[in-house]
Order: C-alpha cells, then structure tokens, then sequence
C-alpha cells in the first residue's frame, strides 16, 4: 500500500510540476515527503535498500505524471479550471497543517518566524504578478548549453518550494519548447535540459539541506510562506453563487485528499 502511495504522490508531483504558478516542491511538502526526498538523495548510499525502496516508486510516478497525465491535468485544465485549480488550492491548504505539527517547529513562538512567513509570502505574490505580466517568447537560441543552463534554472523551481519552474521557463524563453518536448519525447530538448535540472537539483538540494540543518524553524517558515503564495495564482475566476459552491466543494476535495494520502 505504502509503495502504491508513493507512486501516486509522484503523479501528483510530476504533473503538478507542469502546472503553472506550482513547484514541484510544494507539493513535495504538501504530501510531507520534503525532507525525506532531499535526504534520500543526497544521501542515498549511506543506505542503499531502504532509499530504493524509497525513490523507486516515487521515480515512476513523476515521470507518469510528467509524460502522461500533465497532458491530462493541462486537458482539465482548459476544460474545467475552477474545479481544477480549487483541488489544487485544497491540497496546498491541507498540507499546510502537517507542516506545523513537526516536532522541531513545536515549543516557543518566536516573532521572526513570522517575519520570514510574510517575506516568503509576498516574494510568492510578487512571482504570480511577475508571471501574469510576462510576454511569453521563444527563445530563437536552442543550443545545448543554453537549454542545459535553462534546465538548471529551472531546477530552482523543482527543488524550493512557491518558486514556480513555469515562470523561470517563460523568462528564457523555452517554456512552450520544453512543454512540447515533454509530449512529443523530443530527445535533442530533453536530454540537455535534463542534464541540467539533474546538476541543479543536486546543487540547490545540498543548498537547502545546509539551511535546514542550521536554520531549520526560519527556512521552513519561509517554505510556507512560499506554499501559501502558490495559492494565489490558482485562484480561479467565479462568476456565480454555483461556481463559488463547487469551487468550496473541490477545495475540501483537495484538503480531504491530503489527509488521505498521509
């Protein structure tokens, strides 16, 4: 059961990754598995059997989701966006609790936390603006190095969570290639984009870890402040008394969903 799980919180992870406005990291805290990955990775011989057991169906499911149902979730998208984005808002809502109740964010409140919650959250605002605001072109440079640099940019936004990987693609310029690329398997994209994202989660996965392990309260703080502002840019535009009710209905769908899965 614990495998089958995992693998459908890498479907979630993978397609929501595609998502615009949405990291694949918030997600990763959403479904409490943040920390786990991070240290399952970067430490990934220390114990080799139990990090298999581990990342193998978590590995499955992302590239499920990646390659087969984001085509689907962008599908539900154009089709049915509020009860789309509200199922997404649920889920980030009802991760948001989980967070809180680990132990080392427990014990004496301290106001600074605070301070690093609201300057995550409105950095989050600001990228939903920045994201509405820009001018989607395509790069007319598709080398290999710039596509290797785009996808270690890109890495950014798989591995901390609130920064959406979808706004770092749209500034470079290879937003619409890389999403074509993913349905069609094109191969001269993927191979030197991969490289990179692969470079760049390691780096900024070792970045993050350093900052958990001597700042653990403030830097997860700033990590909901980051998923808090995820929320904005999903907020979907309701024009009726019934929208709005299926818009509450899909949101507790999502937050039911995560207790379900955890």
């Amino acid at each position: 059961m614990k495998i089958i799980l995992n693998i459908l919180k890498g479907i979630a992870i993978g397609a929501g990754g595609i998502m615009p406005g949405i990291s694949s990291g918030v997600l990763c805290v959403v479904f409490g598995i943040y920390e786990k990955l991070i240290d399952s990775i970067l430490n990934f011989f220390k114990d080799v059997k139990t990090n298999i057991k581990f990342l193998v169906p978590m590995g499955i499911g992302v590239v499920i989701g990646v390659i087969i149902v984001s085509r689907l979730l962008q599908y539900l998208l154009s089709i049915y966006p509020i009860q789309t984005k509200s199922i997404f808002i649920g889920l980030i809502i009802g991760g948001i609790p989980l967070i809180f109740k680990q132990k080392q964010l427990q014990g004496k409140f301290k106001v600074k936390n605070i301070i690093f919650l609201v300057i995550a959250l409105a950095i989050g605002i600001l990228t939903v603006y920045i994201e509405n605001k820009i001018n989607i072109k395509t790069s007319e440079c598709n080398s290999f190095i710039y596509l290797f640099f785009s996808g270690l940019l890109m890495s950014i936004g798989i591995v901390v969570p609130g920064v959406s990987s979808t706004i770092i693609l749209m500034l470079m310029g290879v937003y619409y290639i890389y999403l074509n690329s993913v349905s069609n398997l094109y191969l001269p994209v993927l191979i030197p984009m991969g490289i990179g994202i692969i470079l760049g989660s390691l780096i900024f996965m070792k970045i993050i870890k350093m900052l958990l392990e001597k700042f653990y309260q403030e830097t997860m703080y700033s990590i909901i402040g980051f998923s808090i502002g995820s929320i904005m840019v999903l907020i979907p535009q309701v024009t009726s008394g019934i929208e709005i009710l299926i818009s509450i209905f899909c949101v507790c769908l999502g937050y039911y969903l995560v207790k379900f899965v955890n």
